[in-house]
């Protein structure tokens, strides 16, 4: 592979961010408690990494701990990341873990930097800082003792109820900086959610990691992604989903359809041909060719099925690609554990 060289002064541009020197990997570990996965320790080179000013994203610079995730989401959109890795986007992604061993003190070395204006930090934008490969590893408190000590405010977005461990850490860091946490729960019939997500926490589990965050001071934001067109997108199955996460104490809903990027579109089509032959002339309607989105009348049709619901259960919430905040558009203010002045791309980042 690109980065199990020897010469450590080698320089692969087209790896991922911390993995360019080919020298990076320290040893791949496998063990029983994680049969089928294997664990590739690397030692990176930096932690932080630019959003280029053209990106969509609400934020400008993200942390990854890890790369490939063992939730095993079909649908996942950072599948095709893997292959620069020149590791597949189906099977690889799911079971061979990059793990940047000591992200937590390179960070810390650049977040010391005099240069570093204490712009937020979006966690989980990527692959789940919050995935199985953490409770072995415990990257998180390093990297939330990195950003706090620094001053920089942070976004955590995961699927992830090992959140929990970390919550009275998180909550002693939101007295010195903005934090903001996100659960993605998107498919309440569990059946169906072991197909989709196999490796992920089942959506009871992540609503009781939302309630503990509530409970311990955050207004938490639930991500109600992927709505998977036929087989989440009924209107029971969407009231039963926002009735429950309302319960949780979540404070605001972001909703939407399913993407199916490069790398994930193909293992999805897999997926679908295996488990449902019969939607699959539906989703050549609606995702053809090289289609990344559902078109937008099916869009906008979701999100006046979605809307009422969001009403009827006291929740705000809006369509993913709507009234999305720009950045850097002058000040506004922002509320949480503290409140402070910040930026309009601090507060955006905020709501990843």
């Amino acid at each position: 592979m690109r980065w199990q060289g020897q010469d450590i002064s080698t320089v692969d541009e087209a790896a991922l961010p911390g993995l360019e020197s080919m020298g990076g990997l320290v040893r791949s570990v496998t063990t029983p408690e994680f049969a089928g996965m294997t664990f590739h320790e690397v030692v990176a080179k930096s932690a932080l990494n630019h959003v280029p000013s053209g990106s969509a994203m609400p934020f400008s610079w993200t942390v990854n701990p890890y790369r490939g995730c063992s939730h095993r989401c079909v649908y996942c959109f950072a599948r095709q990341t893997h292959t620069y890795l020149d590791l597949d986007a189906g099977a690889d992604f799911d079971s061979q873990i990059v793990v940047k061993v000591n992200v937590a003190e390179v960070l810390a070395r650049e977040l010391a930097k005099p240069s570093w204006r204490h712009e937020p930090v979006a966690l989980g934008t990527n692959t789940d800082p919050y995935q199985r490969a953490e409770g072995r590893y415990r990257l998180m408190p390093g990297i939330i003792d990195a950003l706090a000590s620094s001053g920089t405010p942070f976004s955590i977005l995961t699927k992830g109820t090992l959140l929990r461990r970390d919550l009275p850490q998180l909550t002693d860091a939101a007295t010195r900086v903005p934090i903001h946490i996100a659960m993605s729960i998107a498919i309440p019939h569990e059946p169906l959610r072991q197909l989709l997500e196999p490796g992920a926490p089942s959506f009871q589990a992540r609503l009781d990691t939302v309630k503990a965050a509530t409970d311990a001071g955050f207004s938490v934001t639930v991500f109600l992604m992927p709505i998977v067109p036929h087989l989440t997108d009924g209107v029971d199955v969407l009231d039963d989903a926002i009735a429950r996460i309302a319960a949780s104490g979540a404070r605001r809903v972001v909703f939407g359809a399913l993407h199916l990027r490069p790398g994930a579109k193909e293992w999805f089509w897999q997926w679908l041909e295996r488990e449902c032959p019969d939607l699959v002339p539906a989703y050549r309607g609606l995702y053809p060719g090289v289609s990344v989105s559902a078109p937008k009348g099916y869009r906008s049709w979701l999100s006046a099925r979605v809307r009422p619901l969001l009403r009827k259960h006291g929740l705000h919430g809006r369509l993913e690609e709507e009234d999305a905040p720009p950045r850097g558009l002058g000040p506004v203010r922002t509320t949480g554990p503290v409140m402070k002045t910040a930026t309009r791309e601090q507060a955006a980042a905020m709501l990843f």
